[in-house]
């Protein structure tokens, strides 16, 4: 993990500060175990979900939903589980637990209802960027799941660090700062470094933890790492949400030479991306 480069805050603050957010509910703790568990088998994870109704409809809904975009309608978790396979219903899981946890009423006053469609449509972004890369579509789930969470440390910050992170926010807003660069300032640290801290802390896959905390690099080397910062700016640059940031990034050599092509021509490139935000739009008032 990259270094704190700011003795406001050092890794134990953090670390401790992440304890404190809230635990998942059993039935995603039990999922975690039975995943990192070789010897355990695909139908005792189908079981251990299928006994929590509410993580069901909840995973069923976003396997559903227009922008995860998947061909056919699943109607249940074993049929998921055949179909895109259980490290996505595993991600999938975790993902949808973590949405619970965002707090509307945080002291810092940030929009968590802004925040979630940017995180959403950059989930629905990253995803597609990866297929365009010919990435399976059974792995397409890490990009999802990497957009969804990518700013997860902000929720932290405005959970448990809010009077330094609203200044954060306002001096960024005020003097067109990138964010992450304020809360190092602010904090001592980013909201990346957070967000990689949280995610270890959720058992998820290194290389997720790896994205999320190098979402800002300025030359991201991971395909993974390389498509969610593409898709954070494309989600800022077409103003889907807000996350507390809006400065747009131009695209780092190595994404660039990824796709072929700058910010804009990519953006471009596509026929329509606002049916992304109606989509995450419409997700979001129904949960």
């Amino acid at each position: 993990m990259k270094p704190i480069n700011n003795s406001t805050m050092d890794n134990d603050e953090l670390i401790a500060l992440v304890e404190k957010m809230p635990a998942f509910p059993n039935s995603v703790q039990r999922i975690i175990q039975l995943t990192s568990d070789i010897n355990s088998s695909g139908k005792e994870i189908v079981e251990v979900i299928e006994s929590d109704p509410v993580m069901t409809v909840k995973i069923l809904k976003v396997i559903n939903s227009p922008f995860y975009g998947l061909p056919k309608k699943i109607n249940s978790i074993q049929r998921a589980v055949v179909y895109i396979g259980m490290n996505t219903i595993k991600n999938l899981a975790l993902s949808v637990a973590s949405i619970g946890v965002l707090n509307p009423k945080n002291k810092a006053g940030f929009n968590t209802h802004a925040f979630l469609l940017h995180s959403l449509t950059t989930a629905a972004i990253c995803k597609k960027l990866a297929e365009r890369q010919g990435v399976p579509q059974a792995d397409c789930s890490d990009f999802f799941v990497a957009g969804l969470l990518h700013d997860f440390g902000k929720v932290v910050f405005a959970e448990f660090k809010a009077e330094d992170f609203r200044k954060a926010l306002q001096k960024s807003a005020a003097e067109q700062i990138s964010l992450h660069r304020c809360e190092s300032e602010c904090i001592g640290m980013d909201h990346s470094q957070a967000g990689a801290l949280l995610a270890e802390k959720w058992a998820f896959d290194q290389l997720l933890v790896d994205a999320i905390n190098h979402h800002h690099a300025s030359n991201p080397h991971h395909l993974l790492t390389q498509c969610l910062f593409a898709a954070n700016q494309i989600s800022k640059k077409m103003e889907f949400g807000h996350s507390g940031n809006s400065i747009v990034e131009e695209f780092p050599p190595a994404v660039d030479s990824l796709f072929g092509m700058g910010l804009n021509e990519l953006i471009e490139s596509w026929e329509d991306l606002t049916t992304l935000r109606s989509e995450a739009l419409s997700f979001i008032s129904g949960t």
